[in-house]
């Protein structure tokens, strides 16, 4: 609904309208990407009873610095990062804000490849950066002689790399992801937000994080860690590049139930992470069926499937949710993204979509 004349917001945002998935009470929801599996009573009872021991000191500011949790964080991922190399926030979102905030703004430019994720754009807008969108492949993939040339043209203060890539799945060869990190002039972020889906042996960008200084790679607890709701973000990098986010970040800004709460997750780490397995064969298993019927299918090691190619893809949306099914209307206009569910709603999305397409 557009803004009433009398409302003085900015002139190049008035016609915007705020980012969101639609929310529909519907019995199989499969188009946000979330881990369709809640965590178990025991996790739960931990992250209340630590939520709890926290609660009793909300008179008080929470730990700015998150010292405990940043310390958990660098033990989970390992690659001998250190609490200094490490930095949360609410959502990997506002990870992405304070890197615009820091490293881009007026008369800088950030650089990325579409399709990907729709908020880097915003990110950019909201900072008032430049925002340059380059392409990809016909398959997904980052065509990397057409990214390096548009480096060397613009010049970018911040360059954002997606792996796997949303809404594509599509996961960056590791050889790309080296040759513009040594290329751009400023900072490179890979965004990890499902890194922990990826297929095996496809590697992370945290491996090239000790030889290139301006290399951040950016992760959520949101997908593998069944922790949307409790928004953590966090991201690695050089301690000196942790100390620039410090500077835009507002005080205060992760409250301590926030950080009470994924600190108790990431104790149950190993429970956490075992419904990835479990998620990552039915990704593999609905790749495979959507192409036993004739669709086109990214490759993809994320927890969603991108497929198509469809006239309408509308037609398709709006037909699988007259079945009760909500998936994605995002990307190229010829495809729709599927998150994927328990085998329960990924059977109900099947029937779905065969009753819609043909």
């Amino acid at each position: 609904m557009p803004l009433p004349a009398w409302v003085p917001i900015r002139d190049e945002l008035r016609d915007d309208e705020p980012y969101g998935a639609p929310q529909l009470d519907v019995p199989v929801q499969l188009n946000t990407n979330e881990n369709p599996y809640a965590p178990s009573e025991l996790v739960a009872k931990d992250i209340g009873e630590s939520v709890q021991r926290a609660a009793l000191t909300l008179n008080r500011y929470p730990d700015r610095e998150a010292t405990e949790l940043r310390t958990s964080l660098a033990a989970y991922l390992g690659h001998g990062l250190t609490p200094d190399r490490v930095w949360a926030a609410n959502g990997s979102n506002e990870i992405m804000q304070q890197v615009l905030q820091a490293f881009g703004g007026p008369g800088r430019t950030a650089v990325s490849f579409a399709p990907t994720y729709s908020m880097y754009p915003e990110y950019a807008r909201n900072t008032h950066t430049r925002w340059v969108a380059g392409r990809r492949r016909d398959d997904f993939g980052l065509d990397v002689d057409a990214a390096l040339e548009l480096i060397a043209t613009e010049q970018p203060d911040v360059v954002i790399l997606t792996s796997p890539n949303n809404p594509t799945g599509t996961a960056l060869d590791p050889a790309h992801t080296r040759a513009i990190v040594e290329a751009a002039p400023g900072i490179v972020v890979v965004d990890e937000a499902y890194a922990e889906f990826r297929r095996d042996g496809t590697p992370s960008a945290l491996e090239l994080l000790d030889e290139f200084p301006r290399l951040l790679v950016t992760r959520t607890m949101s997908k593998a860690f069944a922790l949307a709701g409790g928004r953590l973000g966090y991201v690695a990098a050089d301690a000196a590049i942790i100390d620039a986010l410090r500077i835009v970040r507002l005080p205060y800004h992760l409250s301590a139930v926030s950080q009470a709460a994924a600190t108790a997750a990431l104790r149950h780490e190993d429970e956490l992470l075992a419904q990835v397995d479990a998620l990552r064969v039915t990704r593999d298993e609905t790749a495979t069926w959507l192409r036993e019927q004739g669709f086109e299918v990214a490759e993809s090691d994320a927890n969603f499937v991108l497929f198509g190619r469809f006239d309408d893809r509308h037609a398709v949306w709006q037909g699988l949710l007259d079945h009760g099914v909500l998936i994605r209307e995002v990307g190229p206009l010829e495809w729709l993204r599927v998150s994927i569910g328990t085998p329960d709603e990924m059977t109900a999305f099947r029937d779905a979509l065969l009753e819609v397409t043909r």
